[in-house]
């Protein structure tokens, strides 16, 4: 799938969760479902970016991933600083 695709279902996704929090606050009956139908919107969008970009990490972006990875910059300053004593 093409990145403007996977762009384009994000967009969608992520405007059908909002329109589920829209009527969740106008619809308290329904309030539950509505929320757990955005959550489930919204996780469906994370999940179509994640397929798109996994196993696609640049060099350049190598330090996010890490980061992301739960590598965070004062861990990876203070491995470099010790290991160039």
């Amino acid at each position: 799938m093409t990145g403007l695709a996977v762009e384009e279902n994000v967009r969608r996704y992520r405007a059908i969760a909002s329109l589920c929090r829209q009527a969740a606050a106008f619809r308290p009956l329904q309030r539950c479902s509505l929320l757990a139908q955005a959550n489930e919107w919204e996780h469906r969008a994370v999940a179509e970016l994640e397929g798109h970009f996994s196993g696609s990490v640049t060099p350049f972006e190598r330090p996010c991933a890490e980061r992301l990875q739960g590598t965070t910059g004062r861990e990876s300053i203070r491995r470099e600083a010790y290991s160039e004593e």
